[in-house]
């Protein structure tokens, strides 16, 4: 089975090298600065280890949801009109068009892989928040990799709930790796529950997909997420599970399992 290979670039944002093709997750390269939500703003702390025009050719991005400038921001907009498909929910495609496509939550597409296989992209689902926090945060969508001779991987979105992981690890799982969108983000729209995993339950999400290595993003570079790399590492740790995290850093290649 071949690796994959992770660059972390900042917040959600992620190249992910898989079966010879290239992905990005949520494109965000804006300066650091405060960014407006409605009548709310979103603070970023720290600008990306790579600009857009240094990420090189990918050949699909992974979008969660396009509603929140921490996961998609004004140059990610940008960037997303020189990729050939943007992989997202019917929502983005509403207020974006081209090129997002949408794909409903187990719906699969398949992206050709210069060795003559491909590589399927399954969308799976993410729930933003607590339990009936939908009509406040918006849709969001997470994705499965998967393929001959590849490893299979998860890469959650905006998820905060065990039970949406609960049933992908039954409907798609055991996983190799799994890209976590944690950091426990807290905003005062939904002002008692975090509206990402918390680093508690990363781990704990770990062990119910049955995967092999966990690759945090989303847990730094904004003043909303609340728990940072070493939280992540502690509460690993005190799952004993310390083996399975490999905590990325910013612009250095991570290559799993």
């Amino acid at each position: 089975m071949t690796s994959v290979e992770i660059t972390y670039i900042g917040g959600p944002t992620a190249v992910i090298a898989i079966g010879g093709l290239r992905l990005l997750t949520d494109p965000t390269f804006d300066a650091p600065g405060e960014y407006p939500v409605g009548a709310r703003k979103l603070v970023k702390t720290a600008g990306p280890a790579l600009p857009s025009g240094k990420v090189g050719p990918v050949d699909a991005v992974l979008l969660s949801h396009d509603q929140h400038p921490d996961n998609l921001d004004a140059s990610g907009r940008g960037y997303l009109q020189g990729v050939p498909v943007a992989l997202s929910t019917a929502s983005a495609y509403e207020r974006i068009g081209a090129p997002v496509r949408a794909l409903a939550p187990w719906e699969s597409t398949e992206l050709a892989r210069p060795d003559g296989g491909v590589l399927r992209v399954t969308a799976v689902p993410a729930q933003h928040g607590p339990d009936g926090s939908l009509p406040l945060v918006g849709e969001v969508t997470g994705f499965v990799l998967s393929g001959e001779g590849l490893p299979k991987v998860y890469v959650s979105g905006d998820n905060a709930s065990l039970d949406v992981v609960r049933e992908i690890a039954d409907r798609q799982g055991p996983f190799d790796v799994a890209v976590l969108f944690a950091g426990a983000a807290r905003t005062p729209l939904v002002p008692d529950a975090p509206l990402t995993l918390t680093a508690e339950d990363a781990a704990r999400a770990a062990g119910i997909l049955g995967a092999v290595r966990v690759v945090p993003l989303h847990f730094e570079h904004w003043g909303h997420f609340t728990e940072d790399g070493p939280a992540l590492a502690k509460a690993f740790a005190q799952a004993g599970l310390t083996d399975r995290l490999r905590l990325p850093a910013p612009g250095d290649p991570v290559r799993v399992p």
